[in-house]
Order: C-alpha cells, then sequence, then structure tokens
C-alpha cells in the first residue's frame, strides 16, 4: 500500500527534530496539510493540559482525518535535571518530570490523536523513543528515570497498536530511534558520541521518514531506529 499523506500532524515543532520534521515534509509533501504545533508556534498545544491536546487533535482533523503524526517532544536534561548515574541520584522529582514528558504527554497525544487515523487508507503514528529505553539492550545501567519513561512509551506504543488495530487495519504505531542528533538535548553528552554518529536534525529526519515511508501494518507496535533495524524491547 503506497504512503501518501496529506494531512500532517508534527508536535513538538519548535525542537531540533520536529522542525526538521516539519521542513523536510512540507517540501516533500507540499500539497498536504501540515500542523505544527508546540507552545509558541502558529498552533499552540499546553502539554500540560489534557484539554489543549484535545483540542489539538480536533483542530487537525476538522477538514480530514490524519494520516501522519510524529510526537518528536521530549526530555533528557534541564537545568536542574541531568541523568542520574547511580542509585543515590534517584529523586522523585526528576522520575515525576521525565515521566510526565516522555511517557505520560505522549500517552495523552496518542489518546486524542489516534482515533483520529484515516480508516480508508495507510496512517501512521509515531513517537520518539530511544534505544536507551530496550531492556535487552541495557549494557550500561545509569540514566535510571530516562531509560525506564522510555521503556514505558515504547510499552504504550504496543498497547495502543494492539487496541487501535482492532478497529483500524490501516494503522500503524511506531517508536523511533533518531540517533544522536546535535541538539540542546544531546550537548552535555556529545563528548562520548563516536565518530560519524552524531547527526544532523536534518539528516536524522530524513532517515527516520524513509523508514516510516516503508513501514507495512505487520510492523505496528514495534521501535526501529534511524536505520530502519527493530530495536528489541
Amino acid at each position: 500500500m503506497i504512503f501518501d499523506p496529506q494531512n500532517i500532524v508534527i508536535i513538538g515543532a519548535a525542537g531540533a527534530i520536529g522542525n526538521a520534521f516539519t521542513n523536510l515534509l512540507l517540501q516533500k509533501y507540499p500539497n498536504a496539510s501540515l500542523f505544527a504545533f508546540s507552545r509558541n508556534g502558529e498552533h499552540n498545544i499546553d502539554y500540560s493540559s489534557e484539554d489543549s491536546i484535545a483540542e489539538a487533535a480536533e483542530l487537525a482533523a476538522k477538514e480530514k482525518s490524519l494520516d501522519l503524526v510524529i510526537v518528536a517532544n521530549g526530555i533528557l536534561h534541564e537545568e536542574k535535571l541531568i541523568p542520574e548515574k547511580s542509585l543515590r541520584d534517584l529523586s522523585a522529582e526528576k522520575f515525576h518530570r521525565v515521566f510526565e514528558v516522555n511517557t505520560i504527554t505522549p500517552a495523552l497525544i496518542a489518546k486524542y490523536f489516534l482515533p483520529k487515523l484515516n480508516k480508508e487508507k495507510l496512517s501512521i503514528f509515531s513517537a520518539l523513543s530511544a534505544r536507551v529505553g530496550s531492556i535487552s539492550d541495557n549494557q550500561l545501567g545509569g540514566w535510571y528515570a530516562y531509560r525506564a519513561s522510555k521503556a514505558a512509551l515504547n510499552m504504550i506504543i504496543k498497547n495502543a497498536a494492539i487496541e487501535v488495530g482492532r478497529r483500524n487495519k490501516h494503522a500503524i504505531i511506531v517508536g523511533l530511534h533518531p540517533g544522536t542528533v546535535d541538539s540542546d538535548l544531546s550537548k552535555p553528552f556529545q563528548g562520548n558520541v563516536a565518530d560519524g554518529q552524531l547527526f544532523t536534525p536534518e539528516y536524522s529526519a530524513e532517515k527516520l521518514l524513509a523508514v516510516l515511508e516503508n513501514l507495512s501494518v505487520e510492523q505496528t507496535g514495534k521501535c526501529f531506529a534511524w536505520d530502519g533495524k527493530e530495536i528489541c524491547s
């Protein structure tokens, strides 16, 4: 089935990857409708308000159902929050903040946007996840809240894929690992990145879009890296 999105949503469009996706999709699908949601953009959304998320979904699907939704928001660190290196660094405040952004917000976005997906042809809902959310792939430890929040997101993606698949046979719901992208999120940790493995947002968006465009319905509920390889849970 050919993927030809006519109504596209980017959530987190002000971030590095979200902005790169927005520009890329505007160029590749110039005749499509595109809603780029961010806190202070053309289409506003308040991630802390479920009503705002619901209103965003209604706006985007007002004229026609959704063909492609990309959830590109996330958090790894901020002023008073850095990834934990050991158990002694854990705090309830860190867990609450990281799960709020990386898990709860995408789940609520899924709640309101998934019912708006096109049921007549191939449609995709994707959310940025991370390889470090894989339990089986974890060989280093650390980063407790971030790893756990992305593992939980992957479970939400799997659950939603099962539920939505019962009534929308054309829907694909997946997680995406963008690689290490040159952005504010990765900046404090770029010194540990191997040569050639720090991607521009534009490169990552191009690779991820190629992954999305080649998905089949049988792959719903899974998580894929920028190179198209499935990431195990």
